[in-house]
């Protein structure tokens, strides 16, 4: 199965910036769209940020203007820049990749859904 692994993580001022990026690993041959949900204690994983292999994107509301998600097909990379960071914006971050097809044994094989493990986010003075 493909697996994702993020990095970039970590503890940030308020207003300043990160970058996080995920990687998927495997021999993939299409990943349709890559995206990012966060979570907080006691609350459901939510959506803010997605993007699709030819480039359409995708923002909830309360990222817009601040964070930017961009993808490298070639790569099966997606990275998100957070600006503008509140206190707010505290979770733990998630990617995510849907509708995959991937080789294996020379079999190719579709998988609906890849999580990361999650990548602390603390914005905090």
């Amino acid at each position: 199965q493909v697996q994702l692994v993020e990095s970039g993580g970590g503890l940030v001022q308020p207003g300043g910036s990160l970058r996080l990026s995920c990687a998927a690993s495997g021999s993939i041959l299409s990943i349709y769209s890559m995206g990012w949900y966060r979570q907080t204690p006691g609350k459901q994983r939510e959506f803010f940020a997605s993007i699709t292999s030819g480039g359409t994107t995708n923002y909830a509301d309360s990222v817009k203007g601040r964070f930017t998600i961009s993808r490298d097909n070639a790569k099966n990379t997606v990275y998100l820049q957070m600006n503008s960071l509140k206190p707010e914006d505290t979770a733990v971050y998630y990617c995510n990749a849907d509708q995959i097809l991937y080789r294996e044994s020379d079999i190719v094989k579709s998988q609906y859904v890849a999580w990361g493990q999650g990548t602390q986010v603390t914005v905090s003075s």
